[in-house]
């Protein structure tokens, strides 16, 4: 009863946010913690587990799992620094920085914006200066903080390194919680007035909160506090990279931990039939195999080069590197496909002929023509894959070569496993789709391109492109943009794309 009442002070000596007003604070600065107050959930849990097995594989996620009961019990019974102070040597230990630097700037923010708490975004931006402090290693959280929410200051905690390695323990001060978190704040507005606002969630949030003139509680999320929606965001994320399509919570990575053996078996099982099997037979063997493939529109009937008919341009919207052989499930005939960057392993289990383009404007076209002449051929002109709604910038050079076009637009769904990367290694790519205890694709086939649309009938090719690319994007109900391929490597892998066969 005495604990009760002790919390119940606690509770009652700041007011819920609900309460807080947000007009006219433009000009004010907020300091906000992270987990449990600008996010819904109060575990950190999920995101160690993302660099764990982003950077150190299914044993790092198996050695934090094991760990993460040994960093509850000092959470709870001992202080949350020390619980806090586990999860950091189970993850860290060991991992390059730089490594660390990329999960974070590739891989976090996607989990991290599906998890803001509405409440604490409506005051967090409106305010005119934002500030977080956290527990959490700043490495991990800066780039989402800064980029995507804003923040002007992050403050958290600080990990130590060696020759570019992490060891897993932490700088002076320490883990930022409790009075921690009050020193650093005092420290970093030394020179300038304190925040005006503070935003917690917890006991140990209180010192610094008493330090603003007003403070706010943030209450446990429920399960109808919903999060934020993506067009409320002040930038929504288009690219991110990572294998894991869920937040890892405990259970979830002990299942992710249990599945991987027998999904790569699975998954080698689903390859060989694609890889070995006729084509014809490719759609019911994947069926058998757990692998859905939706058909939807008509598809034109295959060249005849007896009778001097050129082959048809199929223009995909680009999901996966499979997006070919999903085309040629679906037709019951191998397509042969131009690729842009391909792994040699990808290219050897491929069941269908793939063509590597130079990069060379003149020698790409004299090649898609000569293909064109032999017949039907698939080419994703967004030049890679991006697994958000949006449809990158079509290349125009397809539209110069051939009136044959025929848009398709695919989608897929995968519920454990990416099978796309820009760090890791792309001849693992395939194995991580068809690792998905049941993925599925859908193939949409419109209608070809009617001759008064196409650059035959005088059409500029990048108007021809524009076209298909809205074409495709209405039926997936997608948002065309403007990226590019060097765009999407610049954000998640910090090149152009253009790197050594293996990787892309």
């Amino acid at each position: 009863m005495a604990d009760n009442q002790k919390n119940s002070v606690y509770t009652n000596e700041f007011p819920a946010i609900s309460k807080c007003e947000t007009f006219g604070r433009e000009a004010q600065t907020v300091v906000s913690d992270l987990d449990g107050t600008l996010l819904r959930g109060r575990s950190s849990f999920p995101y160690f587990a993302l660099v764990a097995f982003e950077v150190g594989g299914v044993l790092r996620l198996l050695f934090l799992l094991l760990a993460s009961p040994i960093a509850g019990i000092l959470y709870h019974f001992i202080s949350e620094s020390a619980g806090i102070r586990v999860l950091i040597f189970a993850t860290f230990a060991g991992m390059k920085v730089s490594d660390i630097e990329s999960v974070a700037r590739a891989v976090l923010p996607k989990f991290y914006s599906s998890d803001l708490h509405p409440e604490a975004w409506r005051v967090f931006s409106a305010c005119g200066k934002r500030c977080v402090l956290t527990a959490n290693p700043t490495v991990m959280v800066e780039p989402f903080l800064k980029e995507f929410l804003g923040a002007d200051l992050v403050m958290g905690t600080e990990i130590d390194s060696w020759n570019g390695r992490a060891t897993g323990l932490v700088k002076t001060p320490g883990v930022l919680v409790g009075v921690n978190k009050a020193d650093a704040l005092l420290k970093a507005f030394e020179d300038t007035p304190l925040p005006e606002l503070a935003l917690g969630d917890r006991k140990t949030d209180y010192p610094y909160m008493k330090l603003c003139k007003e403070g706010y509680i943030v209450p446990q999320a429920t399960e109808e506090v919903k999060a934020v929606t993506v067009d409320k965001l002040p930038k929504p994320v288009v690219f991110h990279d990572g294998r894991l399509v869920q937040k890892p919570t405990p259970f979830k990575a002990l299942i992710i931990i249990l599945w991987i053996p027998v999904g790569f078996f699975l998954a080698c099982l689903r390859i060989a039939a694609g890889a070995l099997l006729p084509m014809p037979l490719v759609y019911y063997a994947f069926w058998a195999l757990g692998v859905r493939v939706t058909i939807k529109g008509t598809p034109p009937p295959a060249a005849k080069k007896s009778t001097g008919q050129t082959g048809v341009l199929f223009i995909c919207s680009h999901r996966t590197l499979l997006d070919p052989i999903f085309l040629s499930t679906a037709l019951g005939r191998p397509i042969p496909a131009v690729t842009y960057s391909l792994s040699r392993l990808s290219e050897i289990i491929s069941p269908i002929k793939t063509v590597r383009l130079t990069r060379d404007r003149t020698s790409d076209a004299n090649m898609i023509k000569k293909l064109l002449e032999e017949g039907d051929l698939v080419i994703c002109p967004e030049g890679t894959t991006c697994r958000e709604p949006f449809l990158l910038r079509f290349s125009a050079l397809f539209a110069e070569l051939t009136d044959e076009l025929v848009p398709v637009a695919m989608s897929n769904r995968m519920s454990m496993f990416h099978g796309t990367t820009a760090r890791g290694w792309k001849a693992m790519d395939p194995f991580y789709f068809f690792m998905n205890p049941s993925p599925a694709y859908e193939v949409t086939f419109l209608n070809k391109l009617p001759y008064d649309l196409t650059c035959g009938n005088g059409k500029i090719s990048h108007d021809v492109a524009n076209y298909i690319q809205r074409m495709i994007a209405s039926t997936l109900s997608y948002e065309c943009t403007n990226f590019t391929r060097k765009d999407k490597y610049k954000i998640l892998a910090g090149n152009d794309g253009t790197v050594a066969t293996g990787k892309t």
